[in-house]
């Protein structure tokens, strides 16, 4: 989802403050409200290619990033990464992986298919499982296994409804899936990750950035003042709500943070259907009931573990 799951640094506490549960609820709440109403953001730029709205944000992102570490004594942190060609690998992928992603949803987004852009958040978590399974080696639960059934009943469902794979729900899911597997093994604070994957694609940015202004259809060439000043805030759109996610994760245990991210894909859904008129016939929404089943199965199955697990002072570090 953009960057809706990426993991802060730091160590989540139990032991906060009802005060502090509160605060940090409500700024989890205010960054996911921030991705799910991006749709809008980028909607009211679809008259543009998604490639070159892509080469904007990646540009304006890496710039307040840069602003941001500058301000805050960080930036040095990016000069240690270069120097460390593991790392580099894995920030190099990473950058990838998040540029396909967002590639695929600015692309959904402006050619009418957010709907799907919901689809393949809600499938994400199902999609980290297997990631698990495939690369980490776990076993599934009963109720794991159950869940991928399901998921699977969903894309037979709807490839039939589409008449294709729901190839952007895969790819979003997929993506994402992977891009949070590689976040794990980078020990950076998100901004400092975030600023070194963006930096990693200047480059291909301002490639995309120049071939759209060849275009007939370029910002360059017909975009109005107040477009001009939506593409500049793509980055601060980009930023903030991460910074209101890090804040929240600091003071809220990931058991009360996981549902709310169910906030994003459920907001894409109802503009999609009920803001942008897209088609949403019953066999597309079977195909939805089948991958909400499997989540909620998820969540029942990981409720009940919580119970029967003594609940430890410190969830863990996120990097």
């Amino acid at each position: 989802m953009d960057e809706g799951n990426s993991d802060p640094s730091g160590t989540v506490t139990m032991m906060s403050s009802p005060t502090e549960i509160r605060r940090g609820v409500a700024l989890a709440f205010g960054a996911y409200l921030m991705w799910g109403l991006l749709t809008v953001y980028w909607k009211a730029l679809g008259g543009f290619p998604a490639a070159e709205l892509i080469g904007w944000r990646l540009l304006m992102a890496v710039l307040l990033l840069i602003v941001v570490l500058a301000a805050t004594g960080r930036l040095r942190i990016l000069g240690t990464t270069a120097r460390d060609p593991a790392l580099r690998r894995r920030i190099a992928i990473a950058a990838v992986l998040l540029a396909t992603n967002w590639t695929a949803y600015v692309y959904a987004v402006v050619a009418d298919h957010i709907i799907e852009t919901a689809l393949g958040y809600f499938m994400a978590p199902l999609g980290t499982m297997l990631i698990g399974v495939v690369v980490l080696g776990e076993r599934l639960r009963g109720a794991q296994r159950l869940a991928v059934a399901f998921a699977v009943a969903a894309v037979v469902v709807l490839t039939v409804s589409y008449g294709r794979l729901p190839i952007v729900a895969l790819l979003l899911a997929g993506t994402w899936s992977v891009y949070g597997l590689l976040k794990k093994q980078v020990p950076l604070h998100p901004f400092e990750s975030l600023a070194a994957e963006t930096s990693t694609l200047v480059l291909p940015a301002l490639v995309l950035i120049a071939w759209g202004a060849t275009q007939t259809d370029g910002m360059a060439r017909t975009a109005t003042t107040w477009e001009w000043v939506l593409v500049v805030g793509s980055g601060a759109i980009t930023v903030l709500p991460l910074l209101l996610f890090a804040g929240a994760a600091h003071r809220v245990p990931l058991s009360v943070l996981g549902p709310i991210q169910y906030l994003v894909p459920t907001i894409n859904f109802g503009l999609g259907w009920l803001v942008y008129g897209e088609d949403l016939p019953i066999s597309r929404f079977v195909g939805f009931a089948f991958v909400w089943t499997g989540l909620a199965v998820l969540a029942i199955d990981s409720l009940r573990r919580h119970r029967r697990t003594p609940r430890a002072e410190v969830i863990g570090t996120r990097s």
